[in-house]
């Protein structure tokens, strides 16, 4: 089994959100993948077993526009037999508009016939200790919708 973990950051938060799910599937002893979403192509998530999202929301709940390219594609691509994740750092100053990313990139996982392995996970900024622990059980979550 494997996974391919894509991520957007601007501050780093969302890169330590990518890294403490790396580390989970890893620990699992699950082969796992990470990448800038940037620098990845919508097809390659074709090849994955557990695909994760980990996006950022920018100024009023916007896409990060390093990930819009990839965000359009996505709606194209046909997932079937993948399960998806989303997880991602904002700012809860920002209130209704805080983590917005993540369900923008859920419903956007709908239309791929990918299935959902866990419910999306917004971080407050840096992750802490709680925040690991949330971000382990949606990896466990994955693993098992994927064996099932």
């Amino acid at each position: 089994m494997n996974a391919h973990v894509v991520y957007a950051t601007l501050t780093g938060n969302n890169e330590d959100v990518a890294d403490i799910i790396v580390s989970a599937f890893k620990a699992a002893s699950i082969n796992v993948k990470k990448t800038e979403i940037s620098q990845t192509e919508v097809d390659e998530l074709e090849q994955t077993n557990i695909a994760v999202i980990v996006p950022y929301t920018y100024d009023n709940g916007s896409l990060p526009d390093e990930g819009l390219d990839f965000f359009d594609d996505l709606a194209q691509a046909d997932l079937s037999g993948v399960i998806y994740g989303v997880a991602g750092s904002g700012d809860i100053y920002y209130l209704s508009d805080f983590g917005l990313a993540v369900p923008k990139f859920e419903a956007q996982f709908t239309k791929t016939n990918a299935i959902k392995g866990a419910d999306g996970i917004k971080i407050n900024l840096r992750p802490d200790d709680e925040d690991v622990i949330l971000l382990n059980a949606f990896v466990s979550k994955l693993i098992q919708k994927a064996q099932n």
